[in-house]
């Protein structure tokens, strides 16, 4: 039977300690409680990997909160889907936040009243940061796994993250020294993408799959997988593409759609007659694959980088937000770094070209893509980098944050398995 959460918290009344009772459930840690919450598809996954290693851990564990297919999967109880919490834009989340207000404050109470030995947050940061912080504040134990972007803006959110969150879980290694120098507990554990992914990627059996010449000249096009994306870089990026083509008559330009929605906004502007000169190839998602068949990537700034470098691809790398938002995040001094793409963050160089704002112009981004197709010798130079950062992420993610979950509520590693630590700086 499990111990009775302090009359102060039945009460529901916020406590300033934030130290767990040493009678609590977590004691007890042949079959404890796990509370998380992922609120879209790739926390989904990261919850059903934590899951799984957590399982091999403590046998007769229960897990339940918030989550999707694949946690359902590894033996999850939802008590909510994780497509409640999958609102995208700023008007979508205004029109669905007293929805979303209401959904987590009898969210946090179901976790409270369940009494778990740790509730994990996976991601979704606007979210999860706030059930942490009160659940913390009441005495559960509680991490969050995968940390905002402190590296590249508002690095003091970190103390903020600390205030929420006992321990947090880097997929990154830049990430936990930030975390230090605000003493807050966070640990490297991987990026389960690295861990996904192979080392040495197959271009043969890529293009096999989707039909390629294996000797074909091919360019690889992502514009983004949200329609402000679409709709801020679609057209240069297309346009690049075209002009590309020029150059390279035989070029076969592939453009992954992430959705329906995705995939019409694409195709309005395949319609522009100024696009005739390239074989453009809607693709229906398979993101991926098209990566690992291309020479050459045209990507925007974000998670696919991260993918183009796991498959070992050359990349020219565009963004561009409102006018009034980069004014406002510059000027502000919100934003702390000169690199966008975490290829270029991650080996601390300018692996990849970025053409950012005024930059991101079709002329300047067809240039730096032909500039990869005339140099195959600095493609190897740039593959075997690659080749060393994926080494670098591939850590196992989901047996290491489970260590460090286990290791936060009292139990103890496999044996044989190192946990999760915080590196040193390089």
């Amino acid at each position: 039977m499990r111990d009775s959460p302090s009359t102060e918290r039945d009460r529901g009344e916020t406590t300033a300690a934030a130290v767990p009772n040493p009678q609590s459930p977590g004691t007890d840690p042949g079959s404890p409680r796990f509370a998380l919450c992922a609120g879209e598809a790739s926390g989904d996954l990261l919850g059903a990997g934590l899951i799984e290693q957590l399982r091999a851990r403590f046998p007769d564990a229960q897990f339940a909160g918030i989550g999707g297919d694949a946690m359902r999967a590894a033996g999850f109880e939802a008590w909510h889907d994780a497509q409640e919490l999958a609102v995208m834009g700023f008007a979508e989340v205004l029109a669905h936040l007293p929805r979303l207000l209401k959904l987590r404050r009898r969210f946090r109470q179901q976790v409270l009243d369940w009494k778990p030995d740790a509730f994990i947050g996976i991601d979704a940061p606007d979210f999860n940061l706030g059930v942490e912080k009160w659940l913390k504040q009441r005495g559960v134990r509680t991490v969050h796994y995968v940390s905002p972007s402190v590296w590249a803006w508002r690095e003091k959110r970190a103390e903020k993250i600390g205030q929420s969150a006992d321990r947090v879980l880097c997929l990154f290694p830049m990430e936990p020294p930030i975390y230090a120098r605000h003493g807050v507990d966070a640990r490297f554990v991987g990026h389960p993408l690295a861990d996904t992914m192979p080392l040495d990627p197959d271009c043969a059996a890529a293009r096999a799959e989707l039909d390629l010449p294996a000797d074909a000249p091919v360019l690889a096009l992502l514009p983004g997988s949200r329609l402000g994306e679409i709709a801020r870089l679609g057209e240069p990026f297309l346009e690049a593409a075209a002009r590309v083509a020029r150059e390279i008559p035989t070029l076969q330009v592939l453009v992954p759609a992430a959705n329906a929605a995705c995939r019409q906004a694409i195709e309005r502007l395949l319609a522009d007659p100024r696009l005739s000169a390239a074989r453009f190839r809607l693709l229906d998602g398979r993101a991926r694959t098209a990566m690992a068949a291309a020479d050459v990537v045209l990507l925007a700034s974000g998670t696919a980088t991260l993918e183009a470098m796991l498959a070992k691809r050359p990349m020219v790398v565009g963004y561009r937000i409102a006018p009034l938002t980069y004014a406002i995040v510059k000027g502000l001094g919100m934003l702390k770094v000169d690199r966008y793409a975490l290829p270029n963050v991650l080996a601390g160089a300018d692996l990849a070209p970025e053409l950012m704002q005024a930059d991101c112009t079709p002329d300047k981004l067809a240039e730096a893509v032909l500039g990869w197709f005339r140099n195959p010798d600095s493609v190897a130079s740039l593959q075997a980098r690659y080749r060393e950062i994926h080494q670098e992420l591939r850590q196992d993610a989901s047996s290491r944050a489970a260590d460090a979950v286990a290791e936060l509520i009292g139990g103890v590693p496999r044996a044989g398995h190192a946990a999760a630590t915080t590196p040193t700086p390089r």
